[in-house]
């Protein structure tokens, strides 16, 4: 079962790398350069591909906390977890390469922007959840404080994702449907990489957490045989 796991992983692992070095490959030398912006442009192909890996990331978070609170089973906290923790780093990602994308198109490196306001309120939403499990004095009270937060935080997903459709917004419509075949073929070759890339992390994040249970187990175990 073991060997059966890391084989999975060495796979995953190849594949990621190969899929990253394509992606890489298409933004900077394949894709043609975007005629209104240049090449700041390029930047849209790691920015959309971020912004979709955080959205998947919290829907994890929003599925995993809901069978926790049903069956009560930390193997699905421990996802919930690890994907809240993978959630914020790739949105903060999105945070930093939003603005440098903005910058140069807008003339400015932040605005209040509906999307962008709804995307930072997503952040802290997850930073919370991320605190209420450090600061928790008992980790299965923490769990189900984070696993209600993780749910009603995922409200603001379909926000973000609607604001530009919502409010008279700065940001940009969604322009897939409007990308020539090359830059399509960029953008969906960047977003698989990015989502393997989060797979490959989830999967390793959550093994070492399963590791972490095992050996306080045994510790409590050997604690034991010793009072008695």
């Amino acid at each position: 079962m073991r060997e059966r796991s890391v084989m999975l992983s060495n796979i995953l692992l190849g594949l990621g790398c190969a899929l990253m070095i394509a992606a890489l490959y298409l933004v900077f030398i394949y894709a043609p350069t975007e005629e209104a912006m240049g090449d700041v442009q390029r930047i849209f192909y790691f920015h959309v591909a971020l912004a979709w890996v955080a959205f998947l990331a919290f829907f994890v978070v929003f599925i995993c906390s809901i069978l926790y609170l049903w069956k009560r089973d930390v193997r699905w906290d421990t996802v919930a977890r690890s994907s809240a923790e993978l959630g914020v780093v790739f949105t903060t990602l999105v945070l930093i390469t939003g603005p440098i994308w903005a910058r140069p198109v807008w003339g400015v490196w932040w605005t209040w922007d509906a999307r962008l306001t709804a995307t930072l309120v997503l952040w802290l939403t997850y930073v919370a959840y991320l605190l209420v499990r450090g600061f928790a004095t008992e980790e299965s009270r923490g769990a189900r404080f984070a696993a209600v937060l993780g749910i009603v935080g995922f409200i603001d997903v379909p926000i973000v994702y609607l604001a530009i459709h919502l409010w008279r917004t700065h940001h940009p419509p969604a322009l897939v449907g409007d990308l020539v075949s090359s830059m399509l073929l960029t953008l969906l070759v960047s977003v698989a990489a990015f989502t393997l890339l989060f797979i490959i992390l989830l999967k390793g994040s959550v093994s070492v957490r399963n590791m972490e249970a095992e050996v306080r187990h045994l510790k409590d175990s050997k604690m034991n045989r010793r009072n008695y």
